[in-house]
């Protein structure tokens, strides 16, 4: 599948996602041990599976979050973008609206009762009922449209760069920025967001890592490390990557997806020494 000139598609090369899956039986409790490389003090994370459940192939997420017992989760690619609510056990989708052909939907937040979703390089946003989905109104920024999280208080906003936007969640304009760093080094390519207890969790763009950031300055805490998530699964686009983290915190699980990936896992994190 070509798409377009996405974020320099092709000039950056692919991380290989290699390991151990136990996708027969979802809900295998499977330890994987991985490495990342670190060199500013941050700390490191493995992880072990939980459990697997379906996810739609052909979904090119782009946000995901978890909300009352269903996940939440918009797509891209301009002409197949869409918004969805889908149980998380079987990857049904019970509620689902497209957006216009021309738009190459991006990240999504659940906030006060809404959806936010943004678009890629169209700098329009979408608000909608979450009960309903019916499309609330809209919204222009500047700059790319990425991924979309929120803490309660504060939307939080990424654009491709170091720098996340911290939205106000009423009126959504931007009051200030952060710039995310590992020790004196900026951390580029932040793609989709998620909040979990008081950090930002960031997936990097073509990449096998979660950064674990502080909102209050940008600082990054924690690597995690996500290689091997998928081995076994058949993958053959490029652009089959991880993207996708959403935070359940009730039960106090954390589940991440990717790009056209056929599964979703629900994960532990384990600290590396």
């Amino acid at each position: 599948m070509l798409l377009p000139a996405r974020r320099n598609l092709g000039a950056l090369g692919v991380v290989a996602l290699a390991a151990t899956l136990l996708a027969a039986n979802g809900g295998s409790e499977a330890a994987h041990t991985r490495r990342v490389t670190q060199t500013h003090g941050a700390r490191r994370y493995s992880f072990r599976t939980v459990h697997v459940y379906p996810h739609e192939a052909s979904a090119f997420t782009q946000g995901l979050e978890y909300r009352g017992g269903f996940l939440y989760e918009g797509t891209g690619i301009a002409g197949r973008s869409t918004l969805r609510k889908e149980k998380l056990e079987t990857g049904e989708v019970v509620e689902e609206v497209s957006l216009a052909p021309d738009l190459f939907g991006e990240g999504i937040t659940v906030i006060n009762q809404h959806i936010v979703q943004l678009t890629w390089q169209t700098h329009l946003g979408f608000v909608y009922d979450q009960a309903s989905f019916r499309k609330l109104r809209s919204f222009t920024y500047t700059g790319e449209g990425w991924g979309l999280a929120n803490d309660g208080k504060v939307i939080y906003m990424s654009d491709g760069t170091s720098e996340i936007r911290c939205l106000d969640p009423l009126t959504l304009s931007e009051q200030r920025r952060i710039t995310v760093h590992d020790g004196n080094q900026p951390v580029t390519e932040l793609n989709e967001l998620e909040c979990v207890r008081g950090e930002i969790y960031a997936n990097v763009w073509h990449s096998n890592r979660i950064a674990r950031i502080k909102p209050a300055d940008g600082a990054v805490i924690g690597w995690i490390d996500l290689s091997g998530l998928v081995s076994g699964l058949d993958l053959h686009d490029e652009e089959a990557v991880l993207n996708g983290i959403a935070y359940d915190s009730m039960g106090d699980r954390l589940f991440v997806t990717g790009k056209l990936w056929p599964k979703l896992f629900e994960i532990k994190l384990v600290s590396s020494k």
